[in-house]
């Protein structure tokens, strides 16, 4: 018996079915030959391309550094050249303020009496240096958190020293009497301006971190009745006794406050009515 395979056929009809699958073979490929491209594929090279001009900006952006690099060392560096260059510029000033009381002394031996009246002029404007009794302010930010005040948790900014804090302060000192002052040993003159952001105090160009120390020269007694006369320092009293804020006033016996060395530029100025 003769057995037929899976590619046998009967004779006669081979030739008929191998045109058979040839032709299911063409009918099969057929559409693959003239199927339109889908909008899927015609796609496709648009988004590489656009993919090549994202990595080519990304590079040339980047200059050879990493994009998600941390920016704050760069800043702190930033920060610590402006530092040194103000440094070095309180330095030459100070040298060529020192430079020209010399060549002043020297001019005013012609002239006694013009000198004297230089120097009183001089140390009512803050140029001169000047020792006496008188008193010192401290400010402090609370050491205490929202948290630890439990359900009646106050505000953040009910913790730390403001910039009105330190103006009521500074205010109520001049109000006393007081012939000098300084605020973080930086000598305070009539165009000084007090200025904070955050918890930090700007003047003159520098940032101070709390404690802010403020230390006035006159009669003790008559300042300190100044400070609890002030609305503004009364109210700091009672936030410190409310949310734990810092204040201490103490009283010197002799201090001196230092001269002024810092610019003397006027951008504007009104005479005084």
């Amino acid at each position: 018996m003769a057995f037929r395979g899976v590619g046998d056929v009967p004779n006669g009809a081979g030739g008929a079915s191998w045109q058979l699958v040839l032709r299911r073979v063409a009918r099969g490929l057929r559409p693959l030959r003239d199927r339109r491209r889908s909008a899927w594929s015609a796609g496709v090279p648009l988004i590489a391309l656009a993919a090549g001009l994202l990595f080519t900006t990304s590079a040339t952006t980047a200059d050879g550094t990493a994009l998600r690099d941390d920016r704050r060392p760069r800043l702190t560096q930033l920060i610590t050249e402006k530092r040194e260059r103000l440094a070095a510029s309180e330095k030459k000033a100070a040298r060529l303020l020192a430079e020209v009381d010399q060549q002043t002394g020297r001019l005013a031996e012609l002239d006694p009496p013009a000198l004297d009246q230089a120097n009183a002029l001089r140390q009512t404007a803050g140029f001169s240096a000047l020792r006496g009794p008188g008193i010192t302010v401290t400010l402090n930010d609370s050491p205490r958190r929202g948290s630890d005040f439990g359900d009646n948790a106050p505000d953040n900014d009910d913790l730390v020293v403001h910039q009105g804090d330190v103006q009521a302060v500074v205010n109520a000192l001049w109000a006393g009497g007081a012939e000098a002052m300084t605020i973080m040993d930086l000598r305070v003159i009539s165009t000084s301006a007090v200025r904070c952001v955050g918890n930090t105090l700007l003047l003159h160009g520098q940032v101070f971190s709390p404690p802010f120390k403020i230390t006035a020269i006159g009669e003790p007694t008559a300042l300190s009745h100044a400070l609890d006369s002030a609305e503004g320092v009364r109210q700091f009293r009672e936030a410190v006794a409310d949310f734990g804020l810092g204040y201490q006033e103490k009283v010197e016996k002799d201090v001196t406050v230092q001269a002024y060395d810092g610019s003397t530029d006027l951008r504007s100025a009104q005479a005084a009515r």
